[in-house]
């Protein structure tokens, strides 16, 4: 439960954004493994987390998924680069994201900032519009998954390496890449990293 001095103040940093002065930080870690940021998020019990976008695309994407399953009622600002494309803010706003900062500018995030932790979407100048038009979509039907291929599709999402993931599992690497395939076959996606994004947006992993 946090009152609305604390709403605008506390803040945990995950990566390196930008960090406005205006924002208390009370826990700082590095993206990923993701299940282990969200654990550190709840610990820390924040008004607001700032979610680094920069570097790997999926590393952020599957922090934020993590975080939302985790804490669902702490919100989540994604901070990317000014020039980020719209498919990253689209990707970052259903893996569960409050809002989208574009920008480099500690100012800047700081009003985006405390809209998120109020709850609010929070978006910089011109996203809004975009998540909005990405609303009408209509969303396929998703196929069923069994529960190997679930498991396997977890632990891609996780950042595992085939070789990890069969350890993990106990199974061949051979075996765990003829999971994958059939996975990207099944979604009618070209490649782990949109398999990744697909997972995050329709909450399968």
């Amino acid at each position: 439960m946090h009152d609305d001095q604390t709403a605008r103040s506390t803040v945990v940093v995950v990566g390196d954004p930008p960090v406005p002065a205006e924002l208390e930080v009370v826990g700082r870690t590095a993206r990923g493994p993701a299940g282990a940021v969200a654990a550190a998020v709840a610990r820390a019990d924040p008004a607001l987390v700032l979610v680094d976008l920069g570097g790997p695309r999926e590393a952020g994407l599957s922090v934020i998924a993590a975080l939302l399953a985790r804490s669902p009622q702490i919100p989540v600002l994604a901070v990317a680069a000014p020039d980020a494309d719209h498919v990253l803010v689209l990707d970052a706003v259903r893996a569960g994201a409050t809002g989208v900062a574009t920008t480099t500018d500690p100012a800047e995030v700081a009003g985006i900032a405390e809209a998120a932790a109020a709850g609010r979407p929070a978006f910089s100048p011109g996203l809004a519009a975009v998540v909005l038009e990405s609303v009408v979509t209509p969303t396929p039907a998703i196929p069923e998954l069994s529960p190997r291929e679930s498991e396997v599709l977890g632990l891609v999402v996780e950042g595992l390496t085939a070789k990890q993931v069969a350890a993990r599992l106990v199974l061949s690497p051979r075996t765990v890449e003829n999971h994958v395939q059939r996975l990207l076959r099944k979604f009618d996606v070209p490649g782990r990293g949109a398999l990744v994004r697909y997972a995050i947006e329709h909450g399968l992993a």
